[in-house]
């Protein structure tokens, strides 16, 4: 049952933005004190051209026009200056708080128990760290500054349209209502339908990511129209949300418009009736029109921004729904007394009254090697998450050493999947992850026992070539011998090995296999077996049928019996004969 990762409400979301502010005060201060001197800087344009007109008007000779012309152009080029600068403060403070929030997402996402990620799906996890992180970044180096110098010029030609005559500031003030009402039906309308949004695209990229990863088995049970009418479920879904928020800010604009209409008219309306008394110049009107043109773009910006600051919002929201995740109470963090596996009276299901596991019992002695096997659904991944810790038993205990697995150093247990993620960076500092603080020897005896010395040394740098994402490609098999070279630093005292070499195709299984025996070796160890080869060499073996151990022994006691194993092994061995 999927249970999506918290989204912070906005109390939580704000309390985090003044935490991540605290940090940077004196920054915020110089930030703002640019922006004000670049707004006062454009407050001299109307009154200046005001002034033209008044000259104009009153016949002066051209040689009078000459210093306020001069003067207009000092104007902008202080206002172009600071307001640059401005923007430039903005981001810069915006990405830096950013990159904090990032990492401080990253490292509770790390925390988690992997239980609770496994049940949000990677695509919710994915599409936050992506997705939303990516909204947030653009609402930081666009939005943000746009937003900041929008509201000060708003605040500050408010007060210069109230030094020309208080009557025109009250005519611009009409539309005022009109604004507030549309922001509060847009707001009121567009919240729900960014935050709806934002969870539909972390579905398609849950639905993406397990169609995608698992094409394989998709191809060999038929499933492939099943798994495209869900894609194209979700992306239908997700692209009626974004229609339904271009809608509404499309209507949102047009009502903006209108509130600029009643403005200006008001404005003019009521320079004509001063005009005419005598009670201010036609410069000082056409000031005042300036004015509230001025005010007016800003005042649209800053109220059209909110479509996209909603959509950043939502984006901020889930990624503080992370950060601020509650962790469980630490445990003791026990270390094993030895490598030994006590399996006792284990249920397990992932929807409620549907166990996938029943009552499954087994024993492993310290260095000890035990392979699952079992056709696909039959339950082997299940329990292998359930020994590794990703997921906590329903009933019955599970025991590494003598101690309970919730109870367990996270170091004593490792789990090698087919899933193999090549982290971005050199391949020496993507060893290093598993121990920081191995030797760079170590790191290349580690290598050379899963047999990837000879390739490594072969790329551009040796382990020094950057690889994952935008460095240099490896294949599947390669990813794979990289992730047993760090079960070998781990050193954990039980591995268990989830189908490791299965992506690696018949080229590269033998190699992989090899490879996974000297990861092993010293070590005990589960192995759910993609090739039934793993299983006879293997000191034992469990057949997995529907949650249930139905068959156990080693191979050739399981042959001499004639099951079900001994049935897949003819199977599986006639297959690899006419393959050969």
């Amino acid at each position: 049952m999927t249970e999506l990762l918290p989204t912070a409400t906005g109390a939580e979301t704000g309390r985090a933005l003044r935490a991540l502010t605290r940090g940077h005060r004196v920054e915020a201060a110089v930030t703002l004190f640019v922006l004000v001197v670049a707004t006062v800087a454009g407050l001299f344009t109307p009154p200046i051209v005001g002034h033209i007109v008044d000259v104009v008007l009153d016949h002066r000779p051209p040689s009078a026009v000459t210093a306020p012309v001069l003067l207009l152009i000092v104007v902008a080029l202080a206002q172009g200056v600071f307001s640059t600068l401005g923007g430039v403060l903005v981001a810069r403070l915006g990405e830096t708080m950013l990159a904090t929030l990032r990492e401080r997402v990253l490292g509770r996402a790390l925390e988690l128990p992997l239980g609770q990620v496994e049940r949000a799906g990677s695509g919710d996890l994915v599409s936050r760290v992506s997705g939303d992180v990516a909204v947030v970044a653009t609402t930081v180096r666009s939005v943000l500054p746009a937003l900041a110098s929008s509201g000060l010029t708003v605040g500050l030609t408010v007060i210069g349209l109230a030094a020309l005559d208080w009557r025109f500031a009250l005519a611009g003030l009409l539309a005022a209502p009109i604004q507030l009402y549309t922001l509060r039906w847009y707001l009121g309308r567009s919240v729900p339908v960014y935050a709806k949004q934002r969870i539909a695209e972390g579905a398609r990229a849950q639905q993406l990511l397990d169609s995608i990863g698992g094409e394989r088995t998709v191809r060999a049970f038929g499933l492939s129209v099943p798994h495209v009418s869900a894609v194209r479920q979700r992306s239908a879904d997700a692209l009626a949300y974004a229609l339904r928020a271009n809608r509404l800010a499309t209507r949102f604009f047009g009502r903006l418009n209108m509130a600029e209409f009643v403005g200006l008219a008001a404005i003019l309306a009521t320079g004509f009736w001063l005009v005419r008394d005598g009670a201010v110049t036609v410069g000082a009107t056409t000031a005042a029109a300036l004015y509230f043109h001025r005010i007016f773009d800003p005042i649209n910006m800053l109220l059209g921004l909110f479509d996209d600051a909603q959509e950043g919002g939502a984006g901020l929201a889930r990624l503080v729904g992370v950060a601020e995740t509650p962790l469980p109470p630490p445990g003791a963090a026990a270390s094993p007394g030895d490598g030994s596996l006590s399996v006792e009276g284990v249920t397990f299901g992932y929807l409620p009254g549907r166990p996938v596991l029943h009552d499954i019992s087994f024993r492993m002695a310290d260095g000890e090697h035990v392979a699952l096997v079992g056709t696909s659904g039959a339950g082997k991944t299940t329990l292998a998450k359930l020994i590794a810790g990703v997921h906590p038993a329903e009933s019955g205990l599970i025991r590494v050493g003598g101690v309970e697995v919730a109870d367990l150093d996270r170091r004593a247990v490792a789990l090698v999947t087919q899933e193999v993620h090549v982290f971005a960076g050199t391949v020496l500092d993507d060893l290093r992850l598993a121990a920081p603080s191995t030797s760079a020897a170590a790191v290349r005896a580690a290598l050379q026992q899963v047999g990837a010395d000879r390739w490594v040394e072969a790329l551009p740098d040796g382990t020094d070539t950057v690889v994952g994402e935008g460095g240099h490609p490896l294949t599947a098999m390669h990813a794979q011998q990289l992730a047993l070279a760090r079960l070998i630093l781990a050193d954990p005292r039980l591995a268990v090995l989830d189908e490791a070499s299965a992506e690696a195709g018949s080229a590269g299984a033998r190699q992989l296999e090899l490879a996974a025996a000297a990861a092993l070796a010293g070590r005990s160890a589960l192995i759910v077996a993609h090739r039934l080869s793993q299983a006879a060499v293997a000191d034992r073996v469990l057949v997995l049928d529907e949650g249930r151990i139905v068959e156990a022994g080693t191979h050739d006691e399981l042959l001499r019996a004639g099951g079900g194993y001994s049935q897949l092994w003819q199977a599986w061995d006639g297959a690899r004969e006419v393959a050969s």
